[in-house]
């Protein structure tokens, strides 16, 4: 059976130990609105996995680049906004597919379209500054 990634799975002090960070650290992520953990009907906080990965990038933002919180919020506004640009314009080029199909016209000898993100998956160690 596999899990819903955004099911919240780990408490904080699991996380905070994980990532060898304090619990107020993380409190205030949330705080800046940087992280979203789930709650529990007695307000415990739950981190999923999609949490977790949002954590590491922080982290290598943080720790490898010295990226200040401000610099944190900018960074994970951007790239939020380009995955949602990157989704439009999938579902735009797939539109115009369609059309051009229903035209009679074969898409695939004009264009095939990328599915990649553009983003990099970073290490476990995160980014490495030089």
């Amino acid at each position: 059976m596999r899990r819903d990634p955004k099911q919240g799975v780990y408490m904080i002090g699991v996380v905070a130990t994980r990532y060898n960070i304090h619990p107020q650290t993380l409190r205030l992520y949330e705080r800046e609105g940087l992280l979203r953990p789930s709650r529990t009907e007695g307000k415990t906080r739950l981190y999923s996995d999609e949490n977790l990965e949002r954590l590491e990038f922080i982290l290598s933002l943080v720790r490898d680049l010295g990226v200040n919180l401000a610099g944190v919020e900018v960074v994970l506004d951007l790239r939020s906004r380009m995955q949602q640009m990157q989704s439009e314009m999938i579902s735009a080029l797939e539109t115009m597919e369609q059309r051009m199909r229903d035209a009679g016209l074969d898409p695939g000898k004009h264009h095939t379209p990328a599915k990649s993100t553009g983003l990099v998956k970073l290490p476990p160690q995160g980014l490495v500054k030089r």
